[in-house]
């Protein structure tokens, strides 16, 4: 998948293309139906598709102190985005030039005259352009205008609730990680790249491979049993059609995510514990599934009762690994 990072670095498309727009935060079994669709599409009109979404949010630009925790980081959204078959990701930098833009100018510069738009797919509740003057009848009276068609993305269920970002936030805060997984259509990940750390795990027993989080505010906290894995480890991924098989592999372990109030209580970290693994983890980009809850955080009086809690998740982790 190419990625085009900003406006300034989209040449024309002159063959046109079929595009959808929006946030993709998560990339959940809604938005991959929705990606499957676009795909599908493209290949029976012969045209690429188009992804567009923003960096930041509109919501992190507009108010970022009510902004909700970001599920993803755009690498790792990009990454299962490629999955979904999408063949270029349009990142466009939302600033305050471009939130002045008016929804006519939106379209006909960015939509007519840069893509050659032909096919676009968004939510009838889609609104864009300067003060969010823009909605889907606009796109529609402008599809009319310029020649292209619209539809509206369909609503996409689970139990009869429909799937979305916020329901995921909330499955992630109680620790829920079974309907997570089932929400996504695979497990809960973040990716990252080792770095070295204070080592201090190593005092207790309990060495580290830590990753930073590079997010003002995580949208899980606590302590994990997680499965580790990359390609820079020989440990690959399968695509999302596969992503709930149990042959999975990777490297089994206990997380910690959050910022360590036993030790700092600062800098916000994902603090890893292999089982059974010997190497060198430092400089490696490793992804991080999150499979089960054991605990919230906490602040203890020592690292000796640390150490001991710590040994009971442990337990704990590899009683949910031997299921």
């Amino acid at each position: 998948m190419e990625i085009i990072r900003g406006l300034h670095n989209l040449s024309r498309q002159k063959q046109g293309c079929v595009a959808t727009i929006g946030n993709f935060d998560g990339v959940h079994s809604g938005h991959q139906h929705i990606l499957a669709q676009l795909a599908e599409k493209a290949q029976a009109s012969q045209l690429p598709s188009i992804v567009i979404t923003f960096e930041p949010q509109p919501q992190e630009f507009f108010v970022p102190q009510r902004s909700p925790a970001r599920l993803t980081r755009f690498r790792d959204k990009a990454e299962v985005i490629a999955d979904c078959g999408i063949d270029k990701l349009l990142v466009i930098h939302f600033n305050e030039s471009f939130s002045q833009l008016s929804a006519e100018h939106f379209v006909q510069q960015i939509l007519v005259d840069k893509l050659g738009i032909r096919y676009l797919q968004v939510g009838d509740d889609f609104q864009f352009g300067k003060g969010r003057s823009g909605s889907f009848a606009t796109l529609l009276e402008s599809g009319k205008e310029f020649d292209f068609d619209v539809e509206n993305t369909p609503t996409f269920s689970l139990d009869n609730e429909r799937v979305s970002s916020t329901c995921i936030r909330q499955a992630l805060e109680t620790g829920n990680m079974e309907l997570t997984r089932q929400l996504l259509n695979r497990p809960y990940w973040m990716s990252g790249h080792i770095q070295h750390g204070a080592k201090r795990g190593r005092t207790i027993g309990f060495p580290t491979a830590n990753v930073p989080l590079h997010r003002e505010t995580p949208a899980v906290s606590g302590v994990f049993a997680v499965r580790l894995w990359g390609k820079d480890l020989g440990i690959c991924k399968e695509t999302i059609e596969h992503a709930n098989d149990a042959s999975r592999q990777g490297i089994n372990g206990i997380a910690n995510i959050g910022y360590r109030p036993t030790v700092d209580g600062q800098k916000g970290l994902l603090e890893v514990h292999l089982f059974d693994f010997k190497g060198d983890l430092y400089g490696k980009l490793v992804h991080v599934d999150f499979l089960h809850k054991i605990r919230d955080e906490m602040k203890f009086d020592s690292f000796e009762i640390l150490k001991e809690q710590i040994l009971k998740d442990v337990v704990e982790a590899n009683a949910y690994f031997s299921k």
